[in-house]
């Protein structure tokens, strides 16, 4: 349920979701442990009573951390299991999801109990999202949710292959998809965000959909992005 991904990072794949227009999307979720043992969640994917007992093995289980408001549909079932759990909101999460008791909000302002060991960066400007970017210290991992997705070649069939291709999501490796490229309303605001990760000294890449990048992390993101610059 569990696979060791990086140093104090674990990943579990959950069941796919269907969005509109019948789009399958596979759903990941990283597993971060603290020094002191706490466990962040990042993207929760359904539960299970074998992912649930895999989780209690390494730690226990401190924050919830949904970094988009896109993934959210398991977050309450998450809550249910650990209702001590710090639930962080990234931006338009809180308006989408009433049902769900957030605790505190994704800001520029960094984590106090993940200082030096995870950064974030709040990604503005985008209409379909805004997304929260993580940076893991000690393994050296920058953590994307949508911003960066790959899909294998048999993924999707029909026109909806076509579709994906033309929205970039079929490239050789992991690609900033088309729609989030023409969303982005204020450029020089996500200039600024991404700035910020682009200077991570990142070995590794992790993201939801889409194969991680396990080497030479900061030159792919310099690619990925290179379509942002002025």
């Amino acid at each position: 349920m569990l696979t060791a991904f990086a140093s104090e990072i674990w990943l579990a794949d959950g069941p796919a979701v269907t969005v509109p227009g019948g789009f399958r999307y596979p759903t990941r979720m990283a597993v971060i442990r603290l020094r002191g043992g706490d466990l962040v969640l990042w993207s929760p994917v359904a539960i299970s009573d074998e992912l649930h007992a895999a989780v209690d093995a390494l730690g226990r289980v401190r924050y919830l951390a949904p970094p988009n408001s896109l993934h959210h549909v398991f977050l309450g079932d998450w809550q249910r299991a650990y209702p001590d759990a710090v639930v962080l909101a990234p931006p338009g999460l809180r308006r989408k999801r009433p049902d769900i008791r957030f605790d505190s909000d994704f800001a520029d302002g960094q984590v106090q109990a993940w200082a030096g060991e995870i950064e974030h960066v709040v990604v503005g400007g985008n209409w379909i999202t805004t997304e929260v970017v993580f940076f893991h210290w000690p393994s050296r991992t920058a953590i994307f949710t949508d911003l960066l997705q790959q899909f294998p070649p048999g993924w999707f069939g029909g026109w909806r292959r076509l579709v994906a291709r033309f929205d970039l999501m079929l490239c050789d490796e992991p690609s900033v998809p088309r729609k989030f490229r023409l969303a982005f309303r204020d450029r020089a605001a996500a200039r600024r965000a991404l700035a910020r990760s682009l200077a991570w000294p990142a070995e590794r890449v992790l993201m939801a959909h889409g194969e991680p990048v396990t080497s030479d992390g900061q030159a792919y993101l310099r690619r990925a992005f290179s379509w942002l610059r002025p």
